[in-house]
């Protein structure tokens, strides 16, 4: 498609037209010219919606929870009107087929005819960290297009979610009553991650086990250190870094998602969390690194597509044969292939 074809759709989204959306998030999703332009037309349009990370290990109920959420949000809060919703749950893909079941979307049924809600299940396409490449490009299209809270539900690695704090503003991990003994949670690293933690599927036996073992660990943790995951360390006198010392204090909550029971009390403790971001300066914090990381990963892939288009298959094949051979290591491999003629 060529540029022509983006400006009417950018337009039909910025209208608050829903197949023209779900037409743009294709386009992001397949990363086509259209998807890129698009975006770039829909960027100055964004930045007021409040991103919620959903991430938990796999069968704590996420998709459940999240459903629930998303009626939570749709009904009025303190003489507020009811906000608009957009979600985007992640799905693996299969490593041999590289197709997704995007199931989530069997859990959130009863979303469906709710025009303030829009509901986009997309595969993870072999993406490690729980999202997947495009999942903070289609969270920025249902941001232009009006949405106040994008709820980004992840794969669920388990132990490795790092990624979805680095995008959201506020992260929530699900934890379920039997999922392991009580180191699992210190291994999955919920206390550098979690602004609210949920206990799902309360009315199962253990519940008391698990809400005790992690209300034990976030006595240990310091607030003060809990800041959004960073791909480096600031320096000294880093723009985005602000002069505020988080003093958020993780909330442990309880839910029975299939039953409707907590999910308003953790829909609450989301808004609460964001306008605490807010007041704090923070917001603009993990705004500011949310964007650096997000152009760090589109120079690398830029840089690397750009060092492939100039690197010949006949090249690369005689490195790979010479790494193969153990005649090269990787780094000097690495080397070579950067600087042939160093």
């Amino acid at each position: 498609m060529s540029l022509i074809a983006a400006a009417p759709l950018v337009e039909a989204v910025l209208k608050g037209d829903r197949l023209a959306l779900a037409r743009v998030l294709t386009q992001v999703e397949n990363q086509t010219r259209t998807g890129q332009q698009a975006l770039d037309a829909l960027f100055p349009h964004g930045g007021r919606a409040h991103l919620v990370g959903i991430t938990g290990a796999p069968g704590t109920g996420k998709s459940s929870l999240t459903n629930q959420l998303a009626r939570a949000f749709r009904q009025p809060h303190n003489g507020s009107a009811p906000r608009r919703v957009g979600v985007v749950a992640v799905d693996p893909s299969s490593p041999f087929t590289g197709g997704a079941v995007l199931g989530d979307r069997v859990r959130m049924r009863d979303l469906t005819g709710d025009p303030g809600i829009f509901v986009r299940s997309m595969a993870s396409r072999g993406a490690l960290g729980g999202l997947a490449r495009t999942t903070a490009a289609m969270a920025q299209v249902l941001d232009a297009a009006g949405y106040d809270i994008i709820l980004i539900e992840t794969v669920g690695a388990g132990q490795s979610e790092v990624d979805i704090a680095r995008l959201a503003h506020t992260t929530v991990v699900v934890e379920a009553p039997g999922m392991g003994d009580d180191i699992q949670a210190i291994k999955a690293g919920i206390l550098e991650i979690a602004d609210i933690l949920v206990v799902n599927k309360a009315d199962h036996p253990g519940v008391e086990n698990t809400e005790r073992a992690l209300r034990s660990m976030l006595e240990l943790a310091d607030p003060s250190r809990r800041r959004a995951p960073l791909m480096w360390e600031p320096a000294p006198g880093d723009p985005c870094r602000t002069a505020e010392t988080p003093t958020w204090q993780v909330p442990v909550m309880l839910t029975v998602a299939t039953q409707t029971k907590g999910a308003p009390e953790v829909a609450d403790a989301i808004l609460r969390h964001g306008a605490y971001l807010r007041e704090t300066g923070l917001w603009h914090e993990r705004e500011c690194f949310r964007l650096r990381a997000e152009l760090t990963a589109l120079l690398q892939a830029s840089l690397m597509q750009r060092w492939r288009s100039r690197v010949s298959e006949a090249m690369y094949d005689r490195v790979m044969d010479r790494l193969l051979e153990r005649e090269l290591s990787p780094s000097q491999a690495v080397r070579l292939l950067i600087d042939p003629e160093g």
